[in-house]
């Protein structure tokens, strides 16, 4: 998953990416109002963590303003106020969840699995790829023979394929729902990364096809 975070305490912030990162989401980090809606108006997201007090704009401004865009993506506020005129504020203006510092990673990566599930992501939580169930919630994949074990990376690009099932996706578009939008990738590292997914997948009935000069697609082997 492809998390924007948009938190101005830059401590916590390299904590919350380095915990999202480990859990195998790629995170973009913005740390100014304005910068993130600008981001957010030609980027989008998956989901996004949103504090409340930040420079620029407020968080409430900035959500507003993705809401106003017909933006649905889930977003979780964060927020040092736990009165309930501020959550009920926030919900308002169209948050899907809220969190109240200080708060423990668990439940964060809880409240994240459980905006995953929401019906903007039309996506089942267990679904049947050729002969592999992959689990969203749990984050595994599991074969006839047992647990199919993915590096964190690879796992992030599993996933990717697996929600665009059918899609032509270009090394660009990997890098990012990957490494984050902007990061310096080398395109080596993208090919590296899909040629040892393919190898892990290889008589599992899953297959990823190589169209030249465009990008990569996930295909379900018949039979």
């Amino acid at each position: 998953m492809r998390i924007v975070l948009i938190e101005d305490h830059a401590i916590l912030a390299r904590a919350l990416i380095q915990s999202l990162q480990d859990a195998g989401h790629a995170v973009d980090w913005l740390e100014n109002g304005q910068d993130a809606d600008s981001f957010l108006a030609g980027n989008g997201a998956d989901l996004v963590v949103l504090d409340v007090n930040l420079p620029g704009l407020s968080g409430l401004d900035v959500l507003r303003a993705l809401r106003a865009r017909g933006q649905v993506f889930p977003v979780l506020m964060l927020t040092a106020q736990g009165q309930v005129a501020d959550r009920v504020a926030g919900l308002d203006a169209g948050a899907d969840d809220y969190l109240v510092k200080p708060f423990e990673m668990a439940e964060l990566h809880a409240r994240i699995r459980a905006l995953s599930r929401r019906p903007t992501d039309a996506r089942p939580d267990v679904e049947v790829i050729g002969q592999i169930t992959y689990d969203r919630a749990a984050r595994s994949l599991r074969t006839a023979a047992g647990a199919l074990s993915l590096a964190r990376r690879e796992l992030a690009l599993f996933d990717a394929f697996a929600a665009n099932a059918g899609r032509v996706l270009s090394k660009d578009q990997l890098g990012e729902r990957i490494y984050g939008t902007g990061a310096d990738i080398d395109a080596n590292a993208v090919e590296l990364l899909v040629s040892r997914l393919r190898r892990k997948l290889d008589g599992h009935g899953v297959g990823i096809r190589t169209l030249r000069g465009l990008g990569y697609m996930m295909q379900v082997d018949p039979g």
